[in-house]
């Protein structure tokens, strides 16, 4: 694709910028090239349809691209099994190819020092409902968590990303618990504290169970829906626990 191309072109005169402008105008050389097509799934699809035409899809995944960075290079380490992880979702959601010529940029995200993840969780928090970046959330959490262990800098970048993209920090810790056993895992995923009655941890896991719907994210592409059953389960296990400890 023209995008992938001048993206590699503009990282080398220009760096990280450079890649950013030759990504975006590709793509807009591919939309006019490929005349009118049909929409294929993936994260560019949480973009609400009515600001559609101020951000390019091709534009949010890039800059999806860039927070996952960050987090794979919280610790000072780049992490092969975090890389792999990233790839084999561009696998399974866009196909072989297509995950190959990401990585081409991708590799040189990585290496940039010039990424400002406030500026990129301002645009993707002004453009993408709620739900969606409760799993782009879920998302970074998986990336850490590809080498078996979350680092304490990892969760550190990852809740500096979910600060920006406005993100509530019971529903942050949510979600951080899916990645921590702890013997308080069951109640955090829940949003509840150990005091609450077994009436509220029954109206609690409505509650999550309703807000981590994967039905809620059909508007996306089909890996990242199964990121979404992921954390449904967890929510169904964590009430199943409580149900076990608590004899109800």
């Amino acid at each position: 694709m023209i995008r992938w191309l001048l993206a590699v072109l503009g990282y080398t005169f220009y760096r990280f910028p450079g890649a950013i402008l030759g990504f975006i105008i590709g793509s807009l050389l591919d939309n006019v090239m490929g005349g009118k097509r049909k929409s294929g799934g993936g994260f560019q699809q949480v973009f609400q349809q009515q600001r559609s035409e101020n951000v390019s899809p091709a534009d949010f995944e890039l800059n999806l691209l860039s927070l996952a960075s960050l987090v794979i290079k919280a610790d000072g380490v780049v992490n092969q099994k975090e890389l792999d992880y990233v790839r084999q979702y561009f696998v399974q959601a866009y196909g072989k190819e297509r995950a190959n010529a990401t990585f081409k940029v991708f590799n040189e995200v990585i290496k940039s020092r010039e990424i400002n993840s406030a500026k990129i969780c301002a645009l993707l928090r002004s453009r993408t409902r709620y739900e969606s970046r409760l799993q782009i959330l879920h998302f970074l959490f998986s990336i850490a968590n590809a080498d078996g262990h979350v680092t304490q800098a990892e969760v550190v970048e990852i809740n500096t990303i979910a600060r920006y993209l406005a993100i509530q920090l019971q529903d942050f810790e949510s979600i951080k618990a899916m990645f921590f056993k702890n013997p308080d895992s069951a109640y955090k995923i829940l949003e509840i504290d150990r005091t609450a009655t077994d009436a509220e941890v029954k109206k609690a896991y409505r509650t999550m169970a309703k807000k981590y719907h994967p039905d809620k994210l059909q508007h996306m592409d089909e890996a990242y829906q199964k990121g979404a059953e992921e954390k449904f389960r967890m929510v169904q296990q964590a009430y199943e626990q409580l149900q076990k400890e608590r004899g109800f």
